[in-house]
């Protein structure tokens, strides 16, 4: 079992920045994909950014369309973390943000493609 607790969340402006973490206890995943989502009120959940697991090439990041070029997802193995670096915020941004991880190396895009999941965090963009 992993269990995963995120922090960072809050208020912040349009044009501003945020650092969501996200802590793993229990099982290692250092060898599988992991990922933020995030969901807004009246939305489905959106995938935000994957990072696959570590290889003997390192970890490859893929991203949403709508967060491209301002969040970077990246991975602390050592600390057991996963990071959600988010730059340039937009009103648009504003959900409940989750990371996810999973035993399988490759990311995916879908929610089922998940096993263990956080309890959320809220990050509001105020306009």
């Amino acid at each position: 079992q992993v269990q995963l607790v995120e922090s960072g969340g809050g208020l912040v402006q349009a044009g501003g920045s945020l650092r969501l973490s996200c802590a793993a206890s229990g099982r290692t995943f250092s060898s599988g994909a992991a990922g933020w989502f995030r969901q807004a009120p009246g939305k489905e959940r959106e995938f935000v950014a994957g990072i696959t697991g570590i290889s003997w090439s390192g970890s490859r990041t893929y991203y949403g369309d709508s967060v491209k070029g301002r969040f970077t997802i990246s991975r602390d193995n050592a600390k057991n973390t996963l990071y959600l670096q988010m730059n340039n915020m937009k009103p648009e941004d504003t959900a409940v943000y989750y990371c996810a991880a999973t035993p399988k190396p490759t990311i995916s895009m879908a929610s089922l493609g998940y096993d263990y999941w956080g309890q959320g965090i809220q990050v509001t963009v105020s306009s």
